[in-house]
């Protein structure tokens, strides 16, 4: 799929024609060759191609996508840059987010930490599926790690907000709505995220987007990638001063 590197820096020629990692009918019947077409073809592709019409007078120019993202939200205020990369990185991370034959119940590490956090795996099942049918309009839905708690939880974003974009500030602002009026950490790792902008399942599904988060969960999560990420932000949370032998 797109594969947009999340170290990328933005630089004037335009990061536009990535190739996908995988063919286009990968994700079929689930996601159809035409919704995958459709959605990284145009709709990522216009993110992009805005973005870098931005950042040709912008002060972000030379800024990671990250740091461009964190930058740009402006604490709840976005700057123009904001959405569009945003945009930009959220997708990158959906297509992350799938593979071919995925789904069902992740490895024992991850599923541990899922039972442990949710009591079970199919009670983590259907509060994704719950949090992913009270967003209201357009947004995603994702499983983060609350890196000073420890903990998985399923939180749900409007539009383009990103958790990338929460870290450095108190989530628990009532506009934003994010944890379903619960306060949130300070620091959100995301683990997998899903779509729900309408362009991202209404070809398949039309208005049922039960169905579409539904067999996102049972076909096509990648809990691999759930568990590398999950190491790579464990290891940002362990990470303490070092043990230096004394002569």
């Amino acid at each position: 799929m797109a594969a947009f590197a999340s170290a990328l820096r933005v630089l004037p020629s335009p990061p536009a024609a990535v190739p996908r990692r995988l063919r286009s009918d990968a994700l079929e019947p689930y996601i159809s060759k035409r919704t995958v077409e459709l959605h990284w073809g145009k709709h990522q592709q216009d993110y992009v191609d805005s973005l870098n019409k931005q950042l040709a007078t912008s002060m972000f120019y030379g800024y990671t996508l990250e740091e461009l993202i964190k930058e740009a939200y402006n604490n709840g205020n976005p700057l123009p840059e904001y959405n569009n990369a945003a945009q930009v990185w959220n997708h990158h991370f959906f297509w992350e987010s799938m593979q071919p034959e995925g789904g069902g119940s992740p490895g024992q590490g991850v599923l541990q930490q899922i039972e442990k956090d949710f009591g079970s795996f199919t009670n983590f099942r259907e509060e994704f599926i719950r949090s992913a049918l009270s967003l209201l309009g357009s947004g995603w839905v994702w499983l983060v790690l609350k890196r000073k708690e420890r903990k998985f939880s399923v939180v749900h974003t409007q539009n383009a907000i990103s958790p990338l974009a929460l870290g450095d500030i108190n989530t628990s602002i009532p506009s934003i709505n994010l944890c379903d009026d619960i306060p949130c950490p300070l620091l959100l790792q995301p683990l997998i995220n899903l779509d729900l902008w309408e362009h991202a399942y209404y070809l398949d599904y039309k208005d049922d987007r039960r169905m579409y988060v539904t067999n996102f969960i049972d076909h096509l999560v990648s809990w691999d990638t759930v568990t590398l990420r999950m190491m790579r932000a464990e290891a940002f949370v362990n990470l303490g001063e070092p043990n230096i032998p004394v002569a």
